[in-house]
């Protein structure tokens, strides 16, 4: 019974991190930006947008603006994913976690 003890520890302290890592996350920025800054767009790193500038000369084209808005989320949104990833790898000491698994 002592291992499921030690077990229980190790649960609880890995929930800890966990909720560490989210808030961290939660509290970070990550930018995604195109075309030399006409557009970006600022995420957290849990992938939620903040923010999106768009350069005033963009204003007279809206289709070219449409896709430089949606290239730029997909880049910040995989920043944000990469950053969360280096997270979660700090917290498991590199050990991967299960497919699927996410922060």
């Amino acid at each position: 019974m002592k291992n499921m003890g030690g077990l229980l520890q190790q649960a609880q302290q890995m929930q800890r991190k966990m909720m560490e890592i989210d808030k961290r996350l939660n509290d970070m920025e990550v930018t995604g930006s195109v075309s030399g800054g006409l557009v970006k767009v600022t995420m957290s790193g849990k992938g939620n947008m903040k923010s999106i500038k768009i350069d005033p000369s963009l204003k007279e084209d809206i289709e070219v603006l449409e896709d430089l808005i949606l290239a730029a989320f997909i880049e910040a949104k995989k920043n944000a994913d990469k950053l969360s990833e280096e997270e979660m790898k700090s917290a498991t000491g590199g050990m991967p976690m299960p497919p699927g698994l996410k922060f």
